[in-house]
């Protein structure tokens, strides 16, 4: 059975014996990253919604528009379902293969590792002048067009990712794990891959992918306002020259100008901080996008940036943590 298992009016699951399980997955995830070489419960998710999408995204815009609900809720309960009805059924059979389950779910649905590896990536070329390797790198985890991007544009890319994906990536599946465990940490997951997938809005997913879209917003709203506080909070010691003076306001007045309702929080937070400017103009296949910018362009940015965005990820993602189980631990302390 499941460590986090809701139970009751209000539950407030936090055991040793979860938290143990989310502190091994996180360290699980540091040293090796995604799990590559074991059934990833993601590209299930995946596959799942590419099968619905195919038979289902048809039609006029209002019969788009219903099935495109009908599959966010069956992709969402699905995940949350399955994950559920695994743990239990391999916690009945003995307990170590439930936690060993749970602990497999957890570390697969984080991406520490990851992020801050594909940072990296276009960080190092960068550094070393080589345009043409760190446009390849940065092209792999962007949308936008990077063959004719300068230094200050390529490190840009990287700082904008890395500050928006460690809600999603980090901080949004650690909030719901520690609310409900694997299976809550799988649900958001299926959220989040339903948004990457056909959360557009173009002709083909306007009308499909609206519900999932909107699912999730609220699924990440309350872990993007934690993780940009946390990021502020966490660069009071962590080694660097923060303009930490004025940036939480400057957050408040700018995250809002981003056209997501969630990713403005952490960018807004990491430009002040570094004391640059994100936003502006993108190229996507050739169309011009311009975004609000965030922050001031006191400097162009470079690749030292991207490494300090590396670091104020971690950063937030360890204050994060603590913050949500002293809630936890306090909550529980009154709820009877």
């Amino acid at each position: 059975m499941s460590q986090w298992l809701l139970s009751g009016a209000l539950a407030v699951p936090l055991t040793l014996a979860g938290l143990g399980l989310l502190l091994a997955a996180i360290i699980l995830d540091l040293l090796a990253g995604d799990p590559r070489r074991l059934p990833h419960p993601v590209v299930g998710i995946g596959r799942a919604i590419a099968w619905l999408e195919a038979r289902w995204n048809h039609g006029p815009a209002a019969s788009r528009r219903r099935r495109g609900a009908l599959m966010t809720a069956l992709v969402v309960v699905g995940a949350y379902a399955v994950g559920w009805a695994l743990l239990t059924l391999l916690g009945w059979l003995h307990p170590w293969l439930g936690w060993a389950a749970e602990l497999w779910l957890l570390w697969s649905c984080l991406a520490i590792k990851g992020l801050a590896d594909a940072g990296r990536a276009v960080a190092v070329p960068l550094a070393e002048g080589d345009l043409p390797a760190a446009r390849r790198a940065l092209g792999m985890i962007v949308g936008r067009d990077t063959q004719a991007l300068d230094e200050s544009e390529i490190a840009r890319g990287a700082v904008e990712t890395v500050a928006e994906n460690s809600v999603d990536g980090i901080t949004a599946p650690l909030f719901w794990a520690l609310i409900g465990g694997a299976p809550l940490a799988l649900a958001y997951k299926a959220v989040n891959t339903l948004d990457s997938m056909v959360g557009y809005r173009n002709a083909r997913y306007r009308d499909f992918g609206w519900a999932s879209a909107r699912l999730d917003d609220l699924a990440n709203w309350p872990a993007a306002r934690l993780t940009a506080l946390a990021i502020w909070l966490s660069s009071g010691w962590l080694p660097g020259e923060w303009q930490r003076r004025g940036a939480l306001a400057a957050t408040w007045r700018e995250a809002p100008r981003h056209p997501s309702p969630n990713a403005g929080w952490p960018e807004a937070m990491v430009a002040n901080l570094l004391g640059v400017q994100l936003g502006g103009v993108n190229y996507y296949a050739g169309e011009v996008s311009h975004r609000a910018t965030l922050g001031s362009p006191h400097r162009p940015l470079c690749a030292a940036d991207i490494g300090a965005a590396i670091r104020l990820m971690h950063g937030g993602w360890v204050v994060s943590l603590l913050l949500l189980v002293m809630a936890l631990l306090i909550l529980r302390s009154v709820v009877p």
